[in-house]
């Protein structure tokens, strides 16, 4: 065979020498689509970075929100308190005021007033001045004595300086049944506290305001009245004297004008009380 025919060796070197750029065309597009595909991934995952980053940007400018409401509100709360420990010290020196002159009153009003007639008591807040009838009353009666006058005149001038106390006078008699103009120990009692009442709020210069009277008859006895001494001692005046928060408690307040129906029988009133002879 010729050398110059190699019939099974010639395509090998040509194969050789010639490059197969077809191959290259694919190797290039499988580069670019990894690039592509990997940039497509890092565009996506930082679009994720972001949205995370937006969220927790949201959630900390919420957190800031919340935080700065909460100091507003702990300011407010440190304000508040404040004010209330302010107040409870005003109510306290007001309180230690109130009894200072309570005690100032007692002690005076003892001083003044206190004698085998005449006794004070203090108990839950009401100061209490006991006067027995005979220095008050006749026997039966409801006209003011002279020594019952000045025993009147005695204790207005004590509570002259102190406005803010209200002033109950409670009539009591003994159980003995009633002879005269009076029907019951009940007229007598109210009477007798009646004409204590006229007397402070007339004579004395009492305010009106402060003032209210009550009969108890015999029915709130302090002794024995199966003795004569027993009888004497329950046949008193008693002035109570106490803050206006203790006197609210006693009175009712009135009903409101457009709460009343005129259709409805209305309670009979009690019939007045026979003035007190002059």
């Amino acid at each position: 065979m010729s050398e110059g025919l190699k019939p099974f060796t010639d395509h090998v070197s040509k194969s050789r020498r010639t490059p197969n750029y077809a191959n290259y065309g694919w190797i290039t597009a499988g580069v670019l689509l990894v690039a592509v595909i990997a940039l497509l991934l890092l565009w996506a995952a930082a679009l994720g970075k972001q949205h995370e980053l937006g969220l927790l940007r949201d959630k900390l400018d919420e957190a800031i929100t919340k935080l700065a409401n909460q100091r507003e509100e702990s300011q407010k709360d440190k304000e508040q308190l404040a004010a209330l420990q302010a107040r409870i010290t005003d109510l306290e020196q007001e309180k230690a005021m109130a009894a200072q002159m309570a005690k100032g009153l007692e002690d005076e009003m003892r001083a003044d007033l206190e004698s085998k007639d005449v006794t004070i008591s203090k108990l839950q807040g009401k100061l209490t001045v006991n006067i027995l009838d005979r220095v008050m009353f006749d026997s039966g009666e409801a006209i003011l004595k002279p020594d019952g006058a000045a025993v009147m005149r005695k204790i207005a001038s004590l509570l002259a300086e102190h406005q803010n106390l209200k002033i109950h006078v409670i009539g009591h008699t003994d159980n003995v049944p009633m002879r005269n103009r009076f029907n019951s120990n009940w007229e007598l009692s109210t009477a007798r506290a009646l004409a204590a009442v006229h007397f402070l709020t007339e004579k004395a210069g009492v305010d009106p305001r402060r003032v209210g009277a009550v009969g108890y008859g015999e029915f709130r006895p302090i002794a024995d009245n199966a003795t004569a001494e027993g009888r004497a001692r329950n046949r008193r005046i008693a002035i109570t004297i106490l803050p206006d928060e203790l006197a609210a408690a006693d009175t009712v307040s009135p009903p409101k004008a457009e709460a009343i129906n005129d259709n409805k029988p209305q309670p009979l009133a009690p019939p007045p009380l026979e003035p007190p002879v002059k």
